[in-house]
C-alpha cells in the first residue's frame, strides 16, 4: 500500500490536534508527526516530561504546542480536560485517545487499584473523550478520532487477561461508533498494533533494538504512521502488518500444549 505523506497536511498552525500519553512512545511520535503535517498540538500527560518534549516540538516545528499534565484515569478526566479546554476556547480537528497503561500479571495477582485504573483509562476516559469531542466535531461537521487498541484482543492469555480484555472493549466500541458517524463528516479509528520497541512492557534499550531489527516489534514511529495513514483514510480498523492479520486465528485458538510452557516462560515478567 503506498503512503501519500500529504495526506492530513494543513496550513500550518490553522488546525489543532489533541493527543494524550504524549510524553514518549506511540504518543510523542503522534505529536511530532501531526506537528510535521502543520497542526498546533494540545498534548496531555501524567509526566512532568512533557513540558520538555512540548517545547522541543514547538522550537523545531513552529507551530503552538500547549502541554497538559493530568492524570487521565480518574472517572472524571474527560469532562474535566473536555471543559477546560472548550472554556480555553480549542478546536480539535484530531483527537488521539493514546494513553494506556500496561499490566503483565495474573488478575488474582493484580493490585485492585491497578484493576481499576487500566479500566478508567482505557475505556472510561476513552469513551467519554470520544463522546465529548465527537460532539463537537460534529457541530462543524469535520473530525479524526484515533483510539489505541492492541492486538492482544485476539491474545487472552494468563497475564494478558485484564489488559487485551481492556483494550478488546477499545476496538469493539470504535467498530460499532464508527458506523454511527457514517456521512456525517466525522471518522473514528481503531490501531490494533502488535508489540512495539517502547518502555511501556519494561524490555531493556538493547532488546528493543533488537525486537525491530528482527521484525518482531515495530518501532514507534513506524506505528504512529500508520495510525495517522489510517486515521485519515477514515478506516475503522486497522491492524498493522499483514503478516500479523494472518496469525489472527492462531493465537485464537493457540493449542494447550503451546499455551503452558507459553506461560511459564512469560511468568518471570509478571509484575
Amino acid at each position: 500500500m503506498c503512503f501519500n505523506p500529504k495526506r492530513g497536511v494543513v496550513e500550518r498552525g490553522s488546525a489543532w490536534a489533541l493527543v494524550t500519553g504524549a510524553a514518549l512512545g506511540i504518543g510523542r511520535e503522534y505529536a511530532e508527526q501531526l506537528a510535521q503535517k502543520g497542526y498546533n498540538l494540545y498534548l496531555v500527560d501524567i509526566l512532568e516530561s512533557l513540558n520538555n518534549e512540548a517545547a522541543t516540538i514547538m522550537h523545531k516545528h513552529g507551530i503552538k504546542c500547549v502541554a497538559k499534565i493530568m492524570d487521565l484515569a480518574t472517572t472524571d478526566a474527560a469532562e474535566r480536560l473536555h471543559a477546560e479546554t472548550v472554556a480555553e476556547g480549542y478546536l480539535f480537528d484530531v483527537v488521539i485517545n493514546n494513553a494506556g497503561i500496561f499490566s503483565h500479571c495474573d488478575i488474582l495477582t493484580t493490585p485492585t487499584e491497578r484493576i481499576e485504573r487500566i479500566i478508567l483509562l482505557h475505556d472510561l476516559t476513552l469513551s467519554m473523550m470520544c463522546r465529548l469531542y465527537g460532539e463537537d466535531m460534529l457541530k462543524r461537521g469535520k473530525g479524526h478520532i484515533l483510539n489505541m487498541s492492541s492486538y492482544s484482543i485476539w491474545m487472552p492469555f494468563p497475564g494478558l487477561a485484564l489488559y487485551s480484555a481492556s483494550k478488546a472493549y477499545v476496538k469493539s466500541f470504535t467498530e460499532a461508533f464508527a458506523k454511527e458517524l457514517k456521512r456525517t463528516g466525522v471518522s473514528i479509528t481503531a490501531i490494533c498494533p502488535a508489540g512495539i520497541a517502547t518502555d511501556l512492557y519494561g524490555l531493556s534499550k538493547g532488546l528493543q533494538h533488537f525486537g525491530v531489527k528482527s521484525g518482531i516489534l515495530m518501532s514507534p514511529r513506524s506505528c504512529a504512521k500508520r495510525g495517522l495513514r489510517a486515521m485519515f483514510k477514515r478506516r475503522s480498523v486497522v491492524v498493522p502488518d499483514w503478516w500479523y492479520k494472518l496469525l489472527i486465528p492462531f493465537c485464537k485458538y493457540l493449542p494447550g500444549f503451546i499455551l503452558r510452557p507459553l506461560r511459564n516462560f512469560t511468568m518471570k515478567w509478571q509484575k
